[in-house]
């Protein structure tokens, strides 16, 4: 199934042009990448350019990609660092990546916070702070900052990565697991997605004792399963995936996902075509916080069609473009806090001024310009000593000819939004 996709890589920052040397497998860096564009485009409601996003070929969207490819590198990284420096080695480092994630997370509150309230302010407009999910901050903010720091607050945008932390917070337990026995944490895994489905386990959140967006007793499930694929090299029991038949039922499954799929978004616009079998099955993928089944096996299905369809070495990877957005990829956690935070203006922008489509396409490009612009960024910072680590010296070994192409990519990029803002204007 996904030992076409090498697990022998250091996941940090790191150029196209060292694929062979450092041993990455840039797919998981561009897809990567691409989900926390899309996660930015459709956060925007109404936003056109999210009908091209992967939630209109498929029945799950950029999250289950995130998720999957979160336990992937997972257990690629900490279980190298289990096998070469000792079980409390791989342990300090997982939980350094937490408080990591958990800083970041509590700094993206502030910033969102602050520059929801300002808006709110500034354009007179009060229901950004419902919108947001702020307006419990603004009420009672000694309760909800205590809700915050326990994970139990998520205003809007903000319900992803505490599920990460989570199931970061047990990795070390998963890691040992899977060393002993590769799938028994998959089997303990599914029994936990098939009891939480069946009798509806879900924690609770602040303020209403909602359940939350992400069930992470649900979408753990899919994270073990990318942890079990990245561990599996490093494993004397592989998983016995590799059949000639999975790569050709995968590609059937997802192109006639994206047909059932595509017939519903039609219909949403033109009520006259048929919505393929919509009655039957949307009852089926409309529960996202609980990781519907046929969400995963959707999902699955399009990871191990892209798998077999896009090459290792494939000279996309090494285009201007795709480096770009594998920039992003690379520099995840900063990407994505900015992404959402741009999701944040860009809906309050297109509310205070107007909401046409050529708008919308003006700060969708802004933010994909300004994302990619600050991955590269981020990736010649790393490469100037900025942070001394393993990734940084493989990224000091970028070309020359590799920057003038990203350079080149986002001159190109600029121009395009450049042009498209005249047009608004």
């Amino acid at each position: 199934m996904f030992e076409r996709i090498s697990p022998q890589a250091s996941y940090g920052a790191g150029p196209a042009d060292q694929n062979q040397q450092s041993g990455r497998d840039l797919r998981l860096d561009l897809f990567r990448g691409l989900s926390l564009l899309f996660i930015f485009i459709d956060h925007i409601p109404n936003n056109v350019l999210s009908y091209v996003t992967l939630r209109s070929i498929a029945f799950s969207d950029a999250a289950e990609v995130f998720v999957f490819i979160s336990g992937y590198v997972a257990a690629t990284v900490y279980g190298k660092a289990l096998q070469r420096q000792g079980c409390i080695a791989a342990t300090r480092r997982i939980y350094h990546r937490v408080w990591q994630l958990y800083v970041a997370h509590i700094l993206t509150f502030v910033v969102l916070a602050a520059g929801v309230c300002y808006a709110t302010l500034r354009l007179q407009n009060q229901s950004y702070a419902e919108d947001f999910g702020i307006d419990n901050f603004i009420d009672e903010p000694q309760v909800a900052i205590v809700k915050l720091l326990l994970l139990q607050y998520q205003p809007q945008f903000l319900d992803i990565l505490p599920i990460y932390m989570i199931f970061l917070g047990v990795f070390p337990f998963l890691l040992l697991l899977l060393r002993r026995c590769l799938p028994l944490p998959l089997l303990l895994s599914g029994v936990l997605y098939v009891l939480t489905l069946r009798f509806g386990w879900q924690p609770q959140s602040y303020p209403d004792n909602e359940a939350w967006y992400f069930n992470p007793l649900a979408w753990q499930f899919l994270f073990v399963i990318g942890a079990t694929a990245g561990y599996a090299p490093y494993s004397r029991q592989p998983l016995p995936l590799n059949r000639a038949w999975l790569p050709k039922l995968a590609i059937a499954v997802a192109i006639a996902v994206a047909i059932i799929n595509v017939s519903w978004m039609i219909h949403g616009a033109y009520d006259a075509f048929p919505a393929l079998l919509r009655q039957e099955l949307s009852p089926l993928v409309g529960d996202k916080a609980n990781l519907a089944p046929l969400r995963l096996i959707s999902f699955l299905a399009l990871a191990i069609a892209t798998a077999h369809a896009i090459a290792r070495e494939s000279q996309f990877l090494r285009r201007p473009i795709a480096q770009l957005v594998i920039r992003c990829g690379q520099h995840s956690l900063q990407i994505f806090c900015l992404g959402i935070l741009l999701s944040v203006l860009g809906q309050i922008v297109l509310t205070s001024i107007r909401t046409d489509i050529p708008m919308q396409l003006a700060v969708d490009l802004a933010g994909v310009l300004l994302m990619v612009a600050i991955a590269e960024l981020l990736t010649r910072y790393n490469a100037s000593g900025g942070r001394h680590s393993s990734t940084a010296a493989v990224t000091a070994g970028m070309s020359s000819v590799a920057r003038r192409r990203n350079l080149g990519a986002i001159k190109r990029l600029v121009t395009a939004y450049s042009a498209s803002w005249r047009s608004v204007s």
